[in-house]
């Protein structure tokens, strides 16, 4: 069993989870926690204007920010003699492109003066597609960024309209054009799918804006109703039907044929990219079991087999590192078994899949089964879903690990 560590003034690393942090992927998650409005089925740790009041700011998350990745690098040094620089950073939210080009660019100041950055690292923020511009995107690049992902999720109006999204349909590609034009090599786009009231139809639009927009990686996720959200509340009521599985599964088998023949491969469930350089190499770090810093309200983290997370609340967040603390609010270290889970789960989703070497008997024979029911097949020593296997990712996990 994992063992969960109650809320906690002050926090330290068990002397065993820095074994190895620098010789594995390292990287920095930043979580923005500001957004201009709240879409009705985002149950992210996210807070509009109106709801923070006074009691938190962008400058004051700044300054908190700056003060974690501070203590955090001394923390990790304290612990292992050196500070590893992050591979990787990405910047989610939230809403980050809200702090504009120079509060990113303030971000990533952050932490390169707390962990620095390596040569040729990847740096990711995600932008609302409304809140940038060419300049935008300008400011970006001479920072240091390589990569944006915009949260498109349709190019229907009334499918936006249903997810309660602001932008316009066709600002996603105009910003993805902006941001190639603004020399980004790497540019996602985030689809939604499923959405109650979408049609076939449209969801072939929003592929095709995709296509047009001419970007390297894109992102699809079927649409989750997430309990407490205002979606939730109107499928319970009635005014909105919820999703269907055979409706999604139907979805995802048109994303995938329209996403292969335009040259975009899968590499994870719900991941498609033009080639090797075009993959999230941040997210790539989570799934192979890789370390992290996640810095912000809400933001996990995980250090050699440790996890841990923030306060939520921007205000508390803050108030906390005024005082020179850590402001985690839980942790829990994973045993041998959560670790073989969590290895499980995240691998059988690559494309590269799960090798043969790492499951006990009763899960190899569990393995075999879904390879003689058309699930998985074998590619040398390694397991990989097969197209039908994809659409019951999650099944396939669960009847391995039940094993």
């Amino acid at each position: 069993m994992n063992t969960v560590a109650p809320v906690q003034s002050t926090f330290e690393l068990p002397i065993e989870a820095f074994d190895g942090v620098g010789d594995r992927a390292f990287g920095i998650y930043v979580h923005v926690p500001f957004c201009a409005t709240r879409c009705g089925y985002c149950d992210f740790n996210t807070y509009t204007a109106g709801e923070l009041g006074t009691s938190a700011s962008p400058q004051s998350w700044l300054e908190g920010l700056r003060r974690e990745l501070d203590i955090a690098a001394g923390l990790i040094e304290a612990g292992t003699g050196r500070v590893p620089t992050a591979d990787t950073v990405f910047v989610g939210g939230g809403t980050p492109s809200l702090l504009g080009g120079d509060g990113l660019a303030d971000v990533l100041g952050a932490v390169r003066s707390s962990f620095g950055v390596t040569d040729g690292g990847e740096v990711t923020t995600e932008s609302n597609p409304e809140s940038t511009s060419p300049e935008f995107f300008d400011r970006l690049r001479a920072a240091g960024f390589t990569r944006v992902s915009l949260g498109m999720q349709s190019a229907a109006p009334h499918v936006l309209a249903v997810l309660d999204r602001t932008h316009t349909p066709g600002r996603a590609v105009a910003a993805a054009e902006e941001a190639r034009e603004a020399g980004f090599e790497h540019v996602n786009l985030d689809l939604i799918y499923g959405t109650p009231g979408e049609r076939d139809s449209d969801l072939d639009q929003s592929l095709a804006a995709v296509l047009e927009a001419g970007v390297d990686h894109v992102s699809a996720y079927a649409l989750i109703v997430e309990d407490g959200t205002a979606m939730a509340r109107k499928v319970r009521r009635g005014e909105l039907p919820a999703p269907d599985d055979d409706v999604l599964a139907s979805r995802y088998e048109r994303i995938d044929s329209a996403l292969n023949a335009a040259g975009l491969s899968w590499y994870e469930v719900s991941n498609w990219a033009t080639d090797a350089d075009a993959q999230c190499r941040h997210n790539i770090g989570y799934w192979d079991g890789g370390d992290w810093w996640g810095a912000g309200p809400g933001a996990h983290s995980h250090i050699g087999g440790t996890r841990f997370w923030n306060v939520k609340h921007p205000a508390a967040y803050a108030d906390r590192l005024a005082t020179g603390v850590l402001p985690v609010h839980g942790s829990e270290l994973l045993s041998t078994e959560d670790r073989h889970l969590e290895e499980l789960m995240l691998t059988v989703r690559l494309r590269t899949g799960v090798p043969m070497s790492v499951l006990g008997p009763a899960e190899r024979a569990a393995a075999e089964q879904a390879v003689a029911d058309g699930l998985m097949l074998r590619r040398g020593d390694r397991l990989i879903l097969t197209d039908r296997g994809r659409l019951l990712a999650d099944a396939v996990v669960r009847s391995i690990a039940a094993a």
